[in-house]
């Protein structure tokens, strides 16, 4: 690549450091993300954030969510609305955050060698914090995720091929495959191009990675046809890396429309799907939002992060598995059918004062059982707030 052709490409990318949506905003916006500064080693020198619901799930699960450029954990969180999923179904979030110390552009550093190995730099601190949210708060291990948009979500592909035994499944929005970069360079190559390399060639890289021998986490991807920052042709490549891995054919088993966007689908002998794909027509770069399935809205619009009429986060959810049930069986208010209470939400709680450096947020809810069902739409209510502030139309 040519230094002409990197200017250019560095031209006509998004001033990142100027993330004044929801980066900006995010400080002065109440999160319910809390800060834990003990978790290990920290080889990467990472921040670590956590949500964890008062009223969790049995078996709880583990979503780890990686920001993007320019973005930190709590922006990330409140434009994409995990802490609010959280809430609703009763898993553990951990919202790693980068600093400008290690990258000037708050990148996750998918393309350094030093920061992707097993057991080394940024890929080992997230593990680490990963080991400290397991221990703290009894999460099942085999119900682990990881997801991240952008280079959160070519860090998602690293901890997805460097540690396949931690994880039970991934979800990539508008990012890179593992293993296709080594140095800046080459990731502004792979950002432009993506990869020529064949099905085996990725899923190599995934393969050697670790001693892991399966089996491998289930993979989602997302990637909007019109992105101009990360190109669409590396949904396909992440599509090729994972097929390979499954040892599954090339071409989908299922294609279909979900809100209007064509998903791709693979299954193994057992009917499990594996592998799907999602592409995002005519949308630019970031994670896609819009109105749930339940009908809920999850996330802001801001910066990256795009009303595209589907939900990404609650389908990411969903195809974890954690959507099947609410985190804790609700009394009917009177006139709802006792098989709609589970349905019934809760409001999302605010962390006390002062907690430990291990602690996570939100303690039992003080809010009469019954006034839950009158629940507060907190993501309206943030819209309306940057509406006024002049920040979203």
């Amino acid at each position: 690549m040519s230094l002409v052709n990197n200017v250019e490409f560095l031209r006509h990318l998004p001033k990142m450091n100027a993330f004044s949506g929801l980066g900006a905003l995010a400080p002065a916006v109440p999160t319910p993300l809390v800060e834990t500064t003990e978790f290990g080693a920290n080889p990467g020198d990472l921040k670590m954030f956590s949500v964890v619901p008062a009223q969790l799930a049995r078996s709880p699960a583990l979503v780890v969510v990686l920001h993007g450029c320019g973005q930190t954990a709590a922006g990330y969180d409140l434009g994409a609305g995990w802490s609010t999923l959280a809430a609703h179904y009763g898993f553990a979030l951990l919202m790693p955050e980068q600093q400008a110390a290690n990258n000037g552009n708050t990148c996750f550093n998918w393309f350094n060698p030093q920061d992707i190995a097993r057991g080394e730099g940024e890929a080992a601190s997230i593990r680490q914090m990963i080991a400290h949210m397991v221990a703290a708060h009894d999460i099942d291990p085999r119900r682990i995720y990881v997801t991240g948009l952008s280079a959160g979500g070519a860090m998602a592909s690293v901890m997805l091929a460097t540690y396949p035994d931690v994880f039970a499944g991934g979800a990539i929005v508008a990012g890179l495959p593992f293993g296709i970069a080594a140095d800046l360079r080459e990731a502004l190559q792979a950002m432009m191009q993506s990869t020529t390399l064949s099905a085996p060639e990725l899923g190599d890289f995934v393969r050697h990675a670790s001693k892991h021998k399966g089996p491998w986490p289930k993979i989602s991807v997302w990637h909007g046809s019109a992105d101009r920052t990360v190109s669409p042709a590396n949904a396909d490549a992440i599509v090729r890396q994972w097929l390979d891995v499954h040892g599954l054919p090339l071409t989908a088993m299922s294609t279909s429309d979900v809100d209007g966007y064509p998903r791709e689908v693979w299954w193994n002998a057992d009917g499990e799907t594996l592998v799907e794909s999602y592409s995002i027509v005519d949308m630019a770069h970031g994670t896609p939002l819009g109105l749930a399935a339940n009908d809920e809205r999850y996330g802001v619009e801001g910066a990256f992060l795009i009303e595209a009429g589907i939900s990404s986060s609650y389908q990411i959810a969903e195809f974890f598995g954690l959507t099947g049930q609410l985190r804790q069986p609700q009394i009917a208010p009177t006139g709802i059918p006792r098989e709609r209470a589970d349905t019934v939400s809760m409001t999302l709680s605010v962390p006390s004062a002062e907690p430990d450096a291990g602690a996570v947020s939100g303690g039992r809810s003080t809010v009469p059982q019954a006034a839950r069902s009158n629940r507060v739409d907190v993501g309206r209510i943030i819209t309306r707030a940057l509406t006024a502030a002049g920040l979203i139309k």
